[in-house]
C-alpha cells in the first residue's frame, strides 16, 4: 500500500530550486549571446604564439584558441582593408558589392551590415578604434551609418613605442559595457589601428626582442638587419592588440559574461609589407582566426584545418543570435556559417577551398586603374589568374608603387634593384606578372615558384580554373561577364586621389601619405 506523504519545507525548498534550475537552464539556453568582434589591422596567418611562432606572443589570442577553436587555413577573400571589411560585414565576396569592392570607396547604403542589422534586432552596438573604412559610408539620406555602431573613443593611454594609437581600447570597452542594460545583449567591433604601418624603427629591440628570434624571412625579401628590426616591430604592434585583447577579456570575466559571449579575434588581411597586404598571395589573403563560444563549439581546444572565409562570419552571427532573414537591412549572405565547425569533432564535408581576388586598391595607375585578379586556394594548391598584365601589381614604379605601404623593407627592395643588385627581390614583390600563376603552397610557402607552363600540371590548371570561374559566375562577377571595368569607373571618395596619376606626372605637387618620398622612381620603368 502507498501512502502520501505531505511535503515539508526541505522537499518544498528542493522542488521550488529544481524548477528554478530548469528555468534558468532554459533561459540560458535561450539567450542570445553576446559577440565580440576583435579585430587587427594588417596581420598575417602564423604571427600567433598559438601557431608556434617564435617572435611573436600572443597570449590572449592563444587563450581564446585554447578554450575554442584555432584556424590553420582561414581567409580573406579581398587583402585590403576597406572591401575586405565590407565582405565581413555584409556576408558577401566583394565582387558582390560594386564600390564597396574598392577601396577608398562609396559604400552603397543597400549593403547594410550584421552590427547593423544586430542593432536593429535589440542588441546594444558599438565600437572602438578601426572600424570600417577607409572611406565613406552613408544610409540613402546621406546620414553617416553607424555601420560597426557607435563609438567609443574617450579613453586614451600611452602607447609603447611611437607610431602606435594612443587609444585605450580596452578602456573604451569597459565604458560600452557599462552603458549596456542588464539582460539587453551587445556586439561590439574592437578594432585596432596596429599593425598597420608606420612603425617606430628598432622598437622591438628596444622591447627585448632579438633579429636572431625571427627563425625564417620570407624568401622574397633580403635577410638582413634592416629587414628583421621591421619585423620585429610589426611583432611589437601584433602584441598591443593583443594586450587590449586580454584586458577584454578579464573585464568580461569580472562582468561574469565570457562564458555568454561569442568572441573571434583575426586580422583584415596580410602584413603591411611588399608582396603581402594588397596582392593574393598566401601571405597576401591568409589571414589568423580564433573563435571561442562554450555555447556552440562541442569540442573544444580542436585546430581546425577545413577552409573558411570571411563571408561566413556575417551569416555565423545572425545565426548566432536567431536572426533567420538577413533583409531588409541586409542583402542575401552568399558565405557559410560556421556551425558545422562548431558542432564538428573533425574535418568537414565541403570545406576545401576559397576564392581570393582584388580590384582596385590606391590610387597611381594611369586612368584610375586597379590591378584584378581572381583566385582559388583548395588544399595545398593556389591557383591565380591576373586580368590585365599590362599594369603593375604594386602600383606604377613613377607613383611610388602606391599599393604597397612605405617602410625599411620595401626601400631595401627598392635600393638593391636601384644598385643593380639582388632584382629578384624587386621581380617577385613589384614586378610585372604573367596572365596565370600556380603554386604549390604546401611545399612553396612563398609562392614563388610558378608552375604554370609544366605539363604536369596542365589537368589541375584546367579543373582549377573552371572551378573559380564557375562560383565566381555564380555569384553573378562582373569579371567573368566581361564587364570588369567597371570597379575602374567607380568614385574616389576624395578629389586628392582622383587622376593621382595623370596629375603627378604632369607636374602637380602631391603627396600620398603612406609611402615614403624616396618609393617614387625619377622615371617609368617600362
Amino acid at each position: 500500500m502507498s501512502r502520501i506523504v505531505p511535503l515539508g519545507s526541505v522537499a518544498v525548498f528542493c522542488l521550488v530550486s529544481l524548477v528554478g534550475f530548469a528555468a534558468d537552464a532554459n533561459a540560458q539556453e535561450s539567450r542570445r549571446p553576446n559577440i565580440l568582434f576583435a579585430i587587427a589591422d594588417d596581420w598575417s596567418y602564423g604571427h600567433a604564439s598559438a601557431y608556434g611562432c617564435s617572435w611573436v606572443e600572443t597570449p590572449s589570442f592563444d587563450r581564446i584558441a585554447r578554450e575554442g577553436l584555432l584556424f590553420n587555413n582561414a581567409y580573406t577573400p579581398n587583402a585590403k582593408c576597406a572591401p575586405s571589411r565590407a565582405i565581413i560585414l555584409t556576408g558577401r565576396y566583394s565582387w558582390q558589392l560594386e564600390q564597396a569592392g574598392n577601396h577608398m570607396c562609396y559604400f552603397p547604403a543597400k549593403f547594410g551590415g550584421f552590427v547593423e542589422r544586430l542593432a536593429a534586432d535589440g542588441y546594444r552596438a558599438g565600437y572602438t578604434g578601426k572600424g570600417w573604412g577607409p572611406g565613406i559610408a552613408n544610409d540613402a539620406n546621406g546620414n553617416r551609418r553607424e555601420i560597426t555602431g557607435k563609438a567609443y573613443s574617450k579613453r586614451k593611454a600611452k602607447p609603447p613605442a611611437k607610431m602606435i594609437s594612443n587609444n585605450d581600447y580596452a578602456g573604451n570597452f569597459g565604458d560600452f559595457l557599462g552603458d549596456v542594460p542588464e539582460g539587453k545583449p551587445w556586439v561590439f567591433w574592437y578594432g585596432t589601428t596596429e599593425p598597420h604601418r608606420g612603425y617606430e624603427y628598432g622598437a622591438g629591440v628596444r622591447l627585448g626582442k632579438k633579429t636572431s628570434d625571427i627563425d625564417r624571412v620570407p624568401s622574397y625579401w633580403p635577410d638582413n638587419e634592416t629587414v628583421r628590426n621591421d619585423m620585429l616591430d610589426y611583432a611589437i604592434e601584433v602584441e598591443h592588440y593583443d594586450n587590449h585583447l586580454g584586458k577584454i577579456l578579464r573585464q568580461l570575466e569580472q562582468a561574469g559574461q565570457l562564458d555568454q559571449t561569442l568572441i573571434v579575434a583575426t586580422s583584415d588581411h596580410g602584413m603591411p609589407f611588399p608582396r603581402a597586404k594588397g596582392q593574393a598571395y598566401d601571405e597576401s589573403n591568409h589571414i589568423p582566426l580564433a573563435v571561442r563560444w562554450p555555447a556552440a563549439i562541442k569540442h573544444p581546444g580542436r585546430v581546425v584545418d577545413d577552409f573558411v572565409d570571411f563571408a561566413g562570419l556575417a551569416p555565423t552571427f545572425l545565426r548566432a543570435a536567431k536572426i533567420e532573414t538577413a533583409g531588409p537591412i541586409m542583402q542575401p549572405t552568399s558565405g557559410k556559417d560556421f556551425f558545422d565547425i562548431f558542432a564538428a569533432s573533425g574535418p568537414v564535408e565541403g570545406r576545401d577551398h576559397v576564392l581570393v581576388g582584388k580590384e582596385r586598391h590606391d590610387i597611381g595607375r594611369p586612368d584610375q586603374g586597379g590591378y584584378p585578379i581572381r583566385g582559388i586556394r583548395q588544399g595545398d594548391w593556389l591557383y591565380l589568374r591576373n586580368f590585365e598584365t599590362d599594369r603593375w601589381p604594386g602600383g606604377n614604379p613613377e607613383t611610388g608603387y602606391l599599393n604597397c605601404d612605405g617602410g625599411p623593407t620595401k626601400t631595401e627592395v627598392l635600393e638593391l634593384r636601384r644598385a643593380g643588385t639582388a632584382s629578384t627581390f624587386w621581380r617577385l614583390c613589384f614586378g610585372k606578372r604573367p596572365q596565370e600563376e600556380l603554386y604549390h603552397v604546401g611545399r612553396d610557402p612563398d609562392c614563388v615558384d610558378n608552375l604554370v607552363g609544366n605539363s604536369d600540371h596542365s589537368d589541375r590548371i584546367a579543373k582549377m580554373r573552371e572551378q573559380m570561374q564557375s562560383e565566381l559566375k555564380a555569384h553573378g562577377d562582373p569579371r567573368m561577364f566581361g564587364q570588369g571595368n567597371v570597379f575602374d569607373r567607380y568614385e574616389y571618395t576624395s578629389p586628392a586621389t582622383v587622376d593621382f596619376y595623370e596629375r603627378y606626372t604632369a607636374g602637380e605637387k602631391l603627396k600620398a601619405g603612406w609611402v615614403s618620398p624616396t618609393d617614387f622612381e625619377p622615371e617609368p620603368l617600362d
